[in-house]
């Protein structure tokens, strides 16, 4: 028997470079693990494949679902709708899956205040230097657009006391096992490992 899955928040400022660790972990465990696919009411971009990258859905159908209280967190960003199903997390983890909420901290309290036992992972740069190097990095963006993420950054990062975790990624590496770490302490808790060895447990007790 499996026991249920781990419900992993991980949060971080852009740049920090979260969504490549979250790639590489789930590029070596495909099967027990996957990043929940949001709902959102923006239109899809080249590539975006329904059900896989966004649920994409009207104003109007999400409306109704945050009525339904069928989200766990939901947000406005810049005129368009985002928001995390409950049903589907509920349903994945009972299959004995882990999931992955790229969320930003606004959303981790949402989860948090329905589901305490979720487990919040942030990620940090080593300095500030070395954030304003990635963002700058990138070429594409202007140094206004750069100084507003920085500062959003700042903002952002002055959250990560409310986490379980928190991984500095200085070496992408180190950072990533770190990560693993963190996830394989969680399925080696008193209460996953009685329900998957459950009927090894029974044979060990037994009179």
């Amino acid at each position: 028997m499996s026991s249920r899955g781990n419900l992993f928040i991980v949060s971080a400022p852009s740049g920090a470079g979260k969504s490549s660790l979250i790639a590489a972990l789930l590029a070596d465990q495909p099967a027990d693990m996957q990043v929940s696919v949001s709902h959102t009411t923006r239109q899809p971009r080249p590539g975006e494949v329904h059900g896989q990258h966004y649920h994409f859905v009207s104003v109007d159908e999400f409306k109704q679902l945050i009525a339904e209280q069928a989200f766990y967190e939901w947000a406005e960003v810049f005129g368009n709708y985002y928001g995390t199903s409950r049903r589907v997390i509920e349903q994945t983890l009972a299959q004995g899956i882990d999931v992955f909420l790229d969320i930003d901290w606004q959303g981790a309290q949402q989860i948090k205040q329905q589901m305490p036992e979720a487990i919040g992972v942030f990620i940090l740069p080593p300095s500030r230097d070395e954030l304003q190097r990635r963002l700058t990095g990138r070429g594409q963006d202007s140094e206004e657009v750069i100084a507003s993420r920085m500062a959003k950054a700042v903002s952002e990062m002055s959250h990560y006391f409310e986490y379980d975790f928190v991984i500095v990624n200085d070496d992408f590496e180190t950072a990533l096992t770190d990560l693993r770490a963190i996830i394989r302490s969680q399925r080696l808790t008193q209460a996953s490992q009685t329900i998957t060895h459950s009927d090894m447990l029974k044979g060990l007790l037994a009179e």
